[in-house]
């Protein structure tokens, strides 16, 4: 479970009254496990796959973009939840994606996603089209430039969701310094005061931040 904040009953209660993944996810999630090892925590959780896959569907975005994709995960649940338009994916791995790009065919969504390989920084910047859903789930010193790249091409009323933003709960301990925790925690306060936006993060597995332009 990456509900880290929460109580692991109440964790384990809100799992259980989720929609569960189908097979080819739940397949996805062992693959990523056997390949990736202790990297396998980078993948999204169960409920955070669903809640994306619904909000896509709310949204109903023409144009989709995912920072970070991994191995695939929240990209088939993305992807699923588009009525027509498009998911651009940006990572720098060619060896993950390419599991992700194997279960994007097995569950017949190669015709919805394009994938950019290269440091998101550059590939991002080159991406001129107004974005209406974007999902960032990548390296955590990046976090503010490839915010402030999506924000800028985010469409008025257009939404943003950013991962792992409680940081399993560190970002509200003052005595914790570390290096990612404080990187966190500047990215939450940059974003809250950000004029631009409408914010809200929610206790989502690790910290989902939903940010709306305005």
């Amino acid at each position: 479970m990456k509900a880290s904040v929460l109580h692991p009953d109440v964790a384990r209660y809100l799992l259980d009254h989720c929609t569960r993944p189908d097979p080819l996810l739940e397949e996805l999630t062992a693959e990523t496990l056997a390949a990736t090892g202790d990297s396998a925590g980078m993948q999204i959780s169960p409920d955070q796959g669903r809640f994306l896959t619904m909000i896509t569907q709310l949204v109903a975005p023409e144009v989709a973009v995912e920072v970070g994709t991994f191995t695939g995960y929240s990209s088939v649940c993305i992807a699923r939840g588009l009525s027509g338009g498009r998911l651009h994916c940006f990572d720098v791995s060619e060896e993950w994606t390419a599991i992700a790009r194997s279960y994007w065919e097995r569950a017949g969504l190669t015709d919805r996603i394009t994938l950019t390989l290269g440091p998101a920084a550059d590939t991002l910047a080159a991406f001129d089209q107004p974005v209406d859903l974007a999902f960032l789930d990548a390296d955590k010193p990046g976090y503010p430039a490839y915010y402030e790249l999506l924000v800028e091409r985010l469409r008025p009323g257009g939404l943003l969701m950013v991962d792992n933003t409680l940081w399993s709960g560190r970002v509200a301990d003052p005595a914790d310094e570390a290096a990612t925790t404080v990187t966190i925690r500047e990215f939450n306060d940059l974003v809250t005061a950000d004029p631009r936006v409408t914010t809200v993060l929610l206790p989502l597995a690790d910290g989902l931040t939903m940010i709306r332009k305005n």
